[in-house]
């Protein structure tokens, strides 16, 4: 049976990313689209998720965060899929991530494992992984070269460059379908280069959504990360998803603009209509903000309508 809570009259929306940052995105697409497909990176190594890898099956991690997102209606499924081990031989593992390496071990495939978890779920989506395998994410870091999306996220400094090893690994077809067909392509928020840009790292992932007639939309985070971007502002953002995802205009940037609570020692990330201009670009600015957030983050309902908005040209 369709999902009900979907707007049919809404445009067909596509999500890249991984993390918090596009779960986010994925609960306020939720407010207007009609179909929604998550394109989530796969290299992530931290965690529950990295020690999984060893079962040959990518990260589940931000799959699991991105199908819980998708899961409106609570259920023993979704408390399932949230729980954490808190002792034992599972410490720190998500029973959710468990439930995926297994049912990737029962399909033999993990794009059949995530589906069939959606539908357990009643997921109002699909997630989709961006590549079948698990990919390792490397980065060159002030001349030095680390390997490892934990160690990358650790290491303080200038990012000069980003691969991924194998380095053709080819996108997933369902991938490059769901990017074809749709109508809007959102892009963030979460961790620039651990998140977004080694999603569209993947091969053929980048140039199809610079090929597709659909909308491209990139939400700017609030403030700067410790290990990714503390030294790199708004411009410095759209210039890096140009230089090491081939990601560019036109489209529309959404901004944060309010009142703000920027944590000790990082920066708010602003940009101005002129300089975004220059690289094909239109900044959308709107308050966006969690006031209840322990952290900066991104409120899905002010998101959703702003995003929404942009699409019907409002």
């Amino acid at each position: 049976m369709e999902p009900l809570l979907l707007d049919p009259s809404g445009p067909k929306v596509v999500a890249v990313g991984g993390g918090h940052g596009q779960a986010a995105a994925l609960e306020a697409i939720q407010c207007y689209a009609s179909e929604i497909t998550a394109l989530v990176t796969v290299a992530d190594d931290g965690g529950s998720s990295g020690r999984l890898v060893d079962l040959g099956i990518p990260p589940p991690g931000d799959v699991r965060r991105c199908l819980l997102a998708l899961t409106p209606d609570p259920s023993i499924w979704s408390e399932l899929f949230a729980h954490r081990f808190s002792d034992g031989d599972v410490i720190d593992h998500s029973l959710g991530n468990l439930i995926l390496a297994g049912l990737a071990h029962i399909f033999g495939d993990f794009e059949s494992a995530v589906s069939t978890a959606g539908r357990m779920l009643g997921a109002v989506g699909e997630v989709v992984p961006v590549a079948a395998d698990p990919l390792t994410l490397h980065a060159r870091i002030d001349g030095a070269d680390v390997h490892g999306q934990q160690n990358i996220t650790r290491t303080r400094g200038t990012i000069e460059d980003l691969w991924i090893e194998p380095p053709d690994v080819v996108a997933s077809r369902t991938a490059l379908r769901a990017i074809a067909g749709a109508e809007q392509i959102v892009i963030g928020p979460g961790s620039l280069y651990t998140s977004l840009i080694s999603a569209l790292k993947v091969q053929m992932l980048a140039d199809e959504v610079m090929r597709a007639a659909a909308q491209r939309v990139f939400v700017l985070n609030l403030v700067t990360q410790d290990g990714e971007t503390m030294d790199v502002d708004g411009p410095g953002h759209i210039r890096a998803l140009r230089e090491l995802a081939g990601i560019a205009g036109p489209g529309i940037v959404v901004a944060h603009d309010g009142e703000l609570v920027v944590p000790s020692g990082h920066s708010r990330i602003e940009i101005d209509s002129d300089t975004a201009a220059a690289d094909g670009w239109r900044v959308v600015t709107a308050d966006l903000s969690d006031e209840n957030a322990d952290w900066p983050a991104h409120d899905p309902l002010k998101l959703g309508r702003v995003v929404e908005k942009v699409y019907s040209g409002d």
